[in-house]
């Protein structure tokens, strides 16, 4: 299917000088910021299933207790889980818009490229799934993207007014869930399996490859059920909040919306913050419980407050004293994102499982953390030395050679002494 040339498009507003600017082909640093900083929120999530089987059961890992680690349990699920996600797809929804300009620009068209790009994606994240990682989301993203395709030429605000709903009714679902178990006595509690499932679960992933392997496939089931259920409805609703943002050149030029960015930060750091203080009450003291599924219900409404409250700061920061740094600091890693995103997974995996060291349930919850923060920290360095000498992240260009169906650029522009792959 052609694509539609901008005059053909009534709904696009005409284009700001920023704008211009980034049709033209110029990345938007300010995104590359936001997608870095989204990743550094999920290591932070990803990890802790990484370094504990029991990450996420409701029960405490074995000699991984105390004040402590209490404390920094809490403070994961109050600021990042559930909430990084959210801004990490909502920045795929506007990237989405971005590669629509580009495939027009080229004359080429968008459709088969695009869908390729979702094959790419999922077959990606089916092997990274199963080696490295049971909790990956690119399979997910690779699905939703189905959808957010058939509806790119939906109106934006009718493609707000869909995600708005689309939370909506995921938030009453749990909600009502929750009414109904409270009604039957306010949950079973904790199964007597699930803490010989999860000390099992710890073994495995201390054996070899064969056994670590084996304990991913016999996550995967409990995997898909949490990300059909919770993740998937909140990513598509970022999705199209994304895309409507997208349409309307929202990052562009970010000075036009510097009272809209004020309030969702007064939002997300009132509302959103409190939504996240129930949802961590509920997760790490109240598992398996009506009080849990609405505390899931409520994060569904007020995870994307803070997420958005997030963004708006990295926004304010970006054009503030210390912009600079803030965009050096990140954009790289975002440039790089799914070289980043497998490079986490890769690196958990050669500390956690039996790939190498095999620390899983070894290591306190804040030396978990500290691990993340050195991670996240060596990869700024390493994508910014990268992107001097290169156009992509290794993984980027390989994606993007599917995507095309041609050769991309290997050397920045300007860097010579290597040939082209």
């Amino acid at each position: 299917m052609r694509a539609r040339s901008r005059t053909e498009n009534p709904s696009r507003p005409v284009p700001t000088t920023a704008e211009r600017r980034q049709s033209g082909g110029e990345r938007l640093a300010q995104v590359d910021a936001l997608r870095g900083f989204a990743l550094f929120g999920i290591l932070m999530v990803n990890i802790t299933y990484m370094a504990s089987a029991y990450h996420g059961t409701g029960l405490e890992d074995p000699g991984l207790g105390g004040p402590p680690s209490e404390a920094v349990r809490g403070l994961v699920a109050v600021f990042f889980e559930a909430k990084f996600f959210l801004l990490f797809s909502f920045l795929f929804g506007y990237s989405f818009t971005l590669q629509i300009d580009s495939a027009e620009r080229r004359g080429a068209r968008f459709g088969p490229r695009f869908l390729r790009r979702l094959t790419g994606l999922f077959v990606i994240g089916a092997v990274h799934a199963v080696v490295l990682f049971p909790g990956d989301i690119l399979t997910l993203y690779a699905v939703l993207g189905l959808i957010l395709f058939a509806l790119r030429r939906v109106r934006p605000r009718t493609v707000v007014w869909t995600a708005f709903a689309l939370l909506a009714v995921t938030a009453i679902g749990y909600g009502l869930l929750a009414l109904a178990v409270g009604q039957a006595g306010g949950g079973g509690g904790i199964a007597p399996s699930t803490a010989s499932a999860a000390a099992q679960a710890t073994e495995d992933l201390r054996g070899g490859p064969a056994s670590v392997m084996g304990a991913h496939l016999r996550q995967l089931p409990d995997v898909v059920l949490l990300l059909v259920f919770f993740q998937a409805p909140s990513a598509l609703a970022a999705f199209l909040l994304g895309l409507a943002a997208g349409r309307r050149r929202g990052l562009a030029d970010t000075d036009r919306h510097l009272t809209l960015l004020r309030r969702l930060q007064w939002a997300g750091f009132t509302v959103g913050l409190l939504g996240g203080i129930v949802y961590a009450d509920a997760s790490l003291n109240h598992p398996e419980t009506a009080y849990q599924l609405f505390a899931l219900g409520l994060d569904v409404i007020t995870a994307p407050l803070l997420a958005a409250a997030y963004a708006a700061t990295v926004l304010r920061l970006a054009h503030g004293r210390y912009g600079r740094a803030v965009v050096t600091t990140l954009a790289p890693a975002g440039r790089m994102s799914l070289t980043n995103y497998l490079g986490q997974s890769l690196v958990c995996a050669l500390v956690f499982t039996g790939f190498g060291a095999a620390l899983v349930g070894r290591v306190a919850p804040i030396g978990v953390a500290g691990i993340a923060l050195a991670l996240f920290a060596a990869q700024t360095v390493v994508g910014r030395w990268w992107l001097r000498r290169h156009a992509y992240g290794p993984l980027e260009w390989l994606l993007r050679a599917w995507t095309t169906l041609s050769i991309p650029a290997w050397r920045s522009p300007g860097v010579t002494g290597s040939p082209r792959p």
